[in-house]
């Protein structure tokens, strides 16, 4: 067994169940609807088909961060069991929490001084993020240390692949990533917005294709692109959808057609409520392992 602990956050956009199966701790973000403050806790206290749906209902979602108070509390129990902590944070691209997990280790190395705390910025987010703490897991498994997985993530962080597209653009010109103008001629054509990641974590459009057909075409071929040893990937592949199982289901469908040699079944996963809440309906999502980022 171990001689510390896997940990990431609940926007690693996994199970309750995956989480437990595989012995990954996490801790939770926060969101509200219409100012009522909820728990992101993988869908336990609001099932995920509930929060969409009040998004669709006109309901205003707010998000907010951990801050290095609650890493204390949750690591403290760790520590105090003996344990290292290995954490694994969501990009911080997008969130400042991996700032506030490195407040919390400086002020509990401190006070156990025989403990070591790794924190590592995934560069990454929702299921790819998830997928990152799988891989890290199996690793863990097969025997790894603490600083053996750290060295490992720091070195292929960038090598995990992060491609979503959305059929729906009504909170993507609330966030300001699409002109209300163009939010509006790109509802009229049908036009699907294709998504990555970039060296910096950060979410950045690469195309705007007309037709769902068409978007789901491209995201596997950005696969066949860049998976590792490409269409003989044999790594894992999860998909994540915001209440649009359908087109995560082509999407699967497509990738096991392309790509015979994965690694178990691809397995499909909700987005949570914290990048749900910014995304919104409508958003699915590739995740694997492949070439390194390079813009």
């Amino acid at each position: 067994m171990a001689n510390y602990v896997l940990s990431g956050c609940s926007t690693a956009d996994l199970t309750h169940e995956h989480f437990v199966a595989r012995d990954i701790k996490y801790v939770c973000f926060h969101y509200s609807l219409d100012d009522v403050a909820y728990l992101d806790d993988l869908g336990q206290t609001m099932p995920f088909s509930e929060f969409y749906q009040r998004l669709r209902d006109g309901a205003e979602p707010k998000t907010w961060q951990l801050n290095a108070s609650e890493y204390v509390e949750y690591f403290t129990p760790f520590l105090e069991e003996g344990k290292d902590i290995f954490h694994l944070t969501i990009s911080s691209g997008l969130s400042g929490t991996y700032n506030s997990a490195l407040l919390a280790k400086r002020e509990l190395e401190e006070k156990y001084p025989d403990r070591k705390i790794y924190i590592v910025d995934s560069l990454g987010a929702s299921s790819g993020y998830g997928l990152f703490l799988d891989t890290l897991a199996d690793m863990r498994d097969e025997g790894k240390s603490a600083q053996e997985l750290y060295d490992w993530a720091i070195e292929n962080r960038l090598k995990m692949h992060h491609w979503f597209f959305s059929t729906d653009l009504t909170f993507y010109i609330k966030g300001g990533r699409v002109s209300k103008t163009a939010g509006m001629v790109g509802t009229l054509l049908g036009i699907c917005p294709l998504l990555d990641m970039n060296t910096e974590g950060k979410l950045i459009p690469r195309q705007k294709i007309r037709s769902k057909r068409k978007v789901i075409a491209e995201i596997v071929k950005k696969m066949e692109e860049h998976a590792q040893n490409g269409n003989d990937y044999s790594g894992k592949c999860y998909i994540c959808h915001s209440d649009c199982i359908d087109d995560a289901t082509e999407v699967k469908n497509l990738i096991k057609e392309k790509f015979p040699n994965l690694n178990g079944d691809i397995e499909i996963y909700s987005i949570g409520t914290t990048i749900g809440s910014h995304a919104g309906p409508g958003t699915c999502a590739v995740f694997f392992w492949g070439d390194e980022r390079i813009i």
